[in-house]
């Protein structure tokens, strides 16, 4: 696993092939729950996830192989770090859970998390802000970072399109 950055915040997005490792200062957040019954995330004083008590959220088996990809970030740019994400959740079977996920500890070394060598990445583009996701799913707490790497060569070379990465990398995991 490689790491990538973000910017002073002053300066928006950076050069990201100036400096390696790169470091972020602000990111993006989502939270999804899945296999859950009146699952709640805050964090950042949003509310994210199915506070229904009484609604089971969908599996993430229902989604299929792809569901990772479907989690997206749609909180935007929150300064590193405020407090804890809140989750309160019943798993599937019922059972009250309750968890304070402190994404300060999880990410103290303010790098960002991909897959992207050092080499393969294009010189003199800028970096977004990284996508932080927390997933709850039955159980399981799982925190990933999703960050756009632009690439010097397409992936695919019969797709000019494909110059990029945004792999989901999964940083922490907890079972209750």
């Amino acid at each position: 696993m490689s790491s990538t950055a973000a910017p002073d915040p002053s300066a928006g997005a950076q050069a990201a092939a100036a400096q390696w490792p790169l470091r972020f200062q602000r990111h993006r957040f989502g939270g999804f729950c899945f296999d859950t019954w009146g699952c709640s995330i805050v964090y950042n004083g949003f509310p994210h996830g199915q506070e229904d008590r009484e609604r089971q959220s969908a599996s993430a088996a229902s989604f299929g192989a792809a569901y990772p990809q479907r989690m997206k970030a749609a909180h935007l740019d929150i300064a590193n770090f405020p407090g804890p994400a809140e989750v309160t959740w019943r798993a599937k079977d019922k059972s009250e859970h309750r968890a304070s996920i402190d994404i300060a500890a999880i990410f103290a070394d303010g790098l960002v998390r991909h897959e992207v060598a050092r080499e393969d990445m294009a010189e003199g583009v800028s970096l977004n802000d990284p996508e932080i996701i927390l997933e709850v799913n039955d159980r399981t707490i799982n925190v990933y970072m999703r960050s756009m790497i632009a690439l010097k060569r397409p992936r695919d070379p019969a797709n000019p399109n494909s110059n990029f990465r945004a792999d989901l990398v999964r940083v922490f995991s907890q079972t209750y």
